[in-house]
């Protein structure tokens, strides 16, 4: 029962990272692809059936954490409290600007969503990569659980570490890597050629940084998601936007599954002693609450997965981003 429920909040998280990560990505390069408000309008219309519904996943994948192995959540909680509260934050600013950014015809209004759009976005992806590379880092966990730290120095140290600079950076090249080929696949006319471009030149980087973040820290998963990025950047290179775009996913969901399983059964490492780190077994919940929510989980995630994809099986037609002369 354990191993299902690790396998499910590792799912909800790696579902979670792939589609907001191409909201995100969208959300970032709406700005430097869109040179006019209509190709802007465009590029925001293309993640305006997804966006509110790829965020269930952040609420399945937290609620998963909290329920089946609430040590874990405890932790990681505590100690990244306010990262955590920044990304919420950032989360709602996004959420204005998309929803209002067109409850005002005046260009300026549009165009300071945009901005905040952007700038949310880029906030969002730049905080998750930290606590990414935090979560494969480890915090310096006591033999009682808890965090040792008092104060900003506990919450925010562990953010200054060259392993949570790592992931920000991996993340934000994998969600510019997304959305340029997120957008690539879902328009037309000029920003579909911008976004192509963009696509080609960011696998390079990518590639080239997970290539060393993988030599740094061991991982084969990260060494096999840096080959993946680089042929999603050949792909992109000769018109192939579905299959450059399913590429990167599956780079990205390689690279989230290794952050998860880098330290095998440990599920957060002690830096202060090997022997106080969580496990999965030891930071799950007890078996009558896994049997009570492996019941919840049976009758509603197979419908959530079902919805979302009947939605994106909707939604699918390209939205043109050159004008039509009337």
């Amino acid at each position: 029962m354990i191993t299902f429920w690790f396998a499910v909040l590792v799912l909800a998280w790696v579902l979670y990272f792939v589609l907001e990560g191409f909201d995100f990505g969208v959300g970032v390069l709406s700005p430097v692809l869109g040179r006019d408000e209509h190709e802007r309008g465009a590029i925001i219309r293309t993640v305006g059936p997804f966006w509110d519904g790829n965020e269930v996943w952040l609420v399945a994948a937290v609620g998963v954490t909290f329920a089946a192995f609430p040590a874990w959540y405890a932790a990681l909680m505590s100690a990244l409290y306010l990262p955590m509260v920044a990304i919420l934050l950032l989360l709602a600013v996004r959420g204005v600007a998309l929803e209002f950014r067109g409850k005002h015809d005046s260009p300026s209004w549009r165009r300071r969503c945009d901005l905040l759009l952007a700038a949310s976005s880029g906030g969002i992806v730049l905080l998750w990569g930290a606590v990414l590379g935090v979560l494969v880092d480890g915090l310096a966990l006591g033999s009682d659980g808890e965090v040792a730290g008092t104060g900003l120095s506990r919450s925010l140290g562990p953010l200054l570490s060259p392993a949570a600079g790592l992931g920000a950076l991996a993340a934000l090249l994998a969600a510019v890597l997304l959305g340029a080929t997120f957008l690539a696949l879902r328009t037309t006319g000029p920003v579909r050629r911008r976004a192509r471009d963009v696509a080609r030149h960011t696998s390079t980087a990518g590639a080239v940084t997970l290539l060393l973040i993988g030599i740094g820290t061991g991982n084969r998963p990260t060494l096999a998601a840096a080959a993946i990025v680089f042929i999603a950047g050949l792909q992109a290179r000769r018109s192939r936007e579905g299959t450059a775009f399913t590429a990167v996913a599956l780079a990205v969901a390689g690279a989230v599954v290794a952050v998860f399983t880098a330290h095998g059964s440990v599920v957060l490492r002690s830096t202060l002693d090997p022997a106080w780190s969580l496990t999965r077994a030891s930071a799950a919940a007890g078996p009558e609450a896994l049997r009570l929510i492996t019941i919840a989980g049976v009758i509603i995630l197979p419908g959530v997965l079902v919805y979302q994809a009947w939605s994106y099986w909707v939604f699918r037609r390209r939205v043109a981003s050159e004008r039509v002369a009337s």
